[in-house]
């Protein structure tokens, strides 16, 4: 399906405010970039550069006072993820070195506090596949979504004790239990399309059988037509907007549309 996607950021900079933004999707598995714009309120200079894990990254620094980016892409996507119930586990003298990362402890997922946990989750499921998807499945079933319950600095191990929070916080524990057990696994932050209600998104990737498999554990079932903008080790890698000095969002609009939909809309008109 192609997807209208985008998001309008608006601040408020109380001084000279150096930023960082990672709102460029990039073309890759599962996704082909048709079209891009990308608008910055006031016109500043913009520097783009490539982070360690490949996204797409600007810098430009907002002067004093009102600030605002308009990013919009129409996105070639995946209707659906692959699955793979019984795909065996990669052992980790196996993994390719770039992957080896994705099994350590980070700064929001305390894998090494959680095994225990993670060997409960998976008791009785076959090494690999499996036992990623048994996590996705129970924290789905036993972590309550609800906005306004979690902040910036809430970790997986805060989600696992208090068995709440939204997309970031089911992520960064999915990611915590499959590290748990030696399952390398990786944030991914995007767009969904149809997502309730409509946000940003957060999920998780674990790599299995050689190559990263999508779990997300705030939908029941697997869905595609998933945008990937970023990939990181948890959410201190892959923040939309890393900020240097003293600037307020005042506002943010996101949304996901069927460019196809739309453009019936069009025609009949």
């Amino acid at each position: 399906m192609q997807l209208n996607a985008g998001c309008e950021l608006s601040f408020d900079a109380k001084e000279s405010t150096p930023l960082v933004l990672m709102l460029r999707p990039r073309s890759g598995a599962g996704q082909w970039i048709i079209r891009e714009e990308y608008q910055i309120t006031p016109t500043v200079n913009v520097t783009e550069f490539t982070d360690i894990y490949g996204n797409l990254c600007q810098r430009v620094v907002a002067p004093e006072g009102p600030f605002s980016i308009h990013f919009s892409a129409t996105v070639q996507t995946a209707d659906i993820i692959d699955v793979a119930a019984g795909a065996p586990y990669t052992a980790v003298e196996d993994l390719p070195d770039s992957v080896l990362h994705y099994t350590l402890p980070s700064r929001y997922c305390q894998s090494d506090q959680l095994g225990s946990l993670a060997t409960e989750i998976t008791n009785g499921y076959e090494p690999g596949y499996d036992q990623a998807e048994a996590i996705r499945s129970w924290i789905n079933q036993n972590i309550k979504y609800e906005y306004g319950t979690s902040n910036a600095s809430t970790s997986a191990v805060d989600t696992a004790n208090n068995r709440i929070g939204v997309c970031r916080d089911f992520t960064h524990l999915g990611i915590s239990l499959c590290r748990a057990l030696n399952i390398p696994a990786r944030m991914v932050v995007g767009y969904l399309y149809q997502l309730d209600p409509m946000d940003l998104h957060a999920w998780f990737e674990a790599y299995i059988d050689g190559r990263w498999f999508t779990f997300d554990a705030t939908q029941r079932e697997p869905r595609g037509n998933r945008i990937t903008v970023a990939y990181g080790r948890d959410a201190a890698d892959v923040a939309f907007t890393t900020q240097f000095g003293n600037m307020v969002l005042t506002d943010m609009k996101v949304w996901v549309d069927s460019a196809e939909e739309g453009e019936v809309e069009k025609n009949g008109q």
